[in-house]
């Protein structure tokens, strides 16, 4: 008998199918257009200088504020700054702070979510405790009055979202850790004696790492907003700093002469948070599919 024989027929295209139920799929294009977009922001925070077409605080008071031309692309705001100058460098701060926001809240809410979720009782019920006093409190309102009071600007705005951050994602740490508690892999664990931050950072804490990468890119958005707000409240970046959210500030009284004075930086604002979270839905699906 031949070899070819003993071979069920039905084997071959079987295992063709399951290798097609485990291909991975192709990148949507709108996630493709987001991580351009990113990257473009990216570029823009990190030579904004370098690749502005005027220095964004040189200021033409003679020309003042002006429509879009052939010479400045965006128009110029009333100090006669190019606005376009001044949007490519104020990405440094839109991106900066937000980021710093995400990995302090992301820093904070593993250790908190990870040791109340395992570890359990009187050290759980304490930080349950500090979650829902922060989840009382009003955010935004919280941050304006620290931040008006305190003084300190970007930064100190910067640090009271780290704290304002934490909370919500805490709880989300610790409810996703009380789910694999119980399961056999936990036991089986525990059974052969492995030690207990062993088992909450090598074992609990890449299963729910999906969930937590999926929070923290909403952090960023959110924290991108966040700081924008308070920038546009005259809390965040002190007078004069390129940055979006100061920029839709200083140009609303020039929505007649020269509206991209103020719709490109809230364009930059509402894309980039929303590029963001295409890219965060994205990566969560892949990280949770592997």
């Amino acid at each position: 008998m031949k070899l070819e024989e003993t071979v069920p027929s039905a084997s071959i295209p079987s295992s063709i199918g399951e290798a097609a139920l485990v291909r991975p799929r192709r990148t949507p294009v709108t996630v493709w257009i987001a991580m351009a977009f990113v990257a473009m922001a990216i570029v823009c925070a990190a030579f904004g200088r370098q690749i502005a077409p005027y220095p964004p605080n040189e200021q033409d008071l003679l020309l003042g504020d002006s429509p879009p031309s052939a010479e400045h692309w965006a128009g110029t705001d009333l100090l006669g700054r190019d606005v376009l100058s001044r949007t490519i460098v104020g990405a440094r701060t839109a991106l900066v702070g937000p980021a710093v926001v995400a990995a302090g809240a992301f820093a904070i809410a593993t250790i908190l979510g990870l040791w109340g979720g395992y570890v359990g009782g009187a050290t759980d019920s304490l930080v349950m405790r500090w979650v829902d006093f922060m989840f009382a409190l009003p955010g935004p309102l919280i941050a304006i009055v620290i931040v008006g009071v305190v003084g300190g600007g970007f930064w100190t705005a910067v640090a009271v979202l780290v704290v304002l951050f934490t909370a919500p994602d805490t709880r989300i740490v610790r409810s996703a850790v009380l789910e694999q508690r119980p399961l056999p892999y936990i036991e089986a664990a525990r059974t052969l004696g492995i030690p207990r931050r062993r088992i909450m950072f090598r074992h609990i804490f890449p299963n729910i790492l999906p969930l937590i990468a999926a929070y923290v890119v909403l952090d960023f958005a959110f924290a991108l907003v966040s700081l924008a707000a308070l920038s546009f409240l005259g809390l965040g970046v002190p007078p004069g700093t390129p940055d979006w959210g100061r920029m839709l500030f200083e140009n609303r009284t020039i929505l007649l002469t020269n509206p991209m004075a103020a719709l490109l930086p809230a364009a930059a604002i509402v894309v980039t948070a929303a590029c963001i979270n295409i890219i965060g839905d994205w990566t969560y699906e892949r990280m949770s599919a592997r």
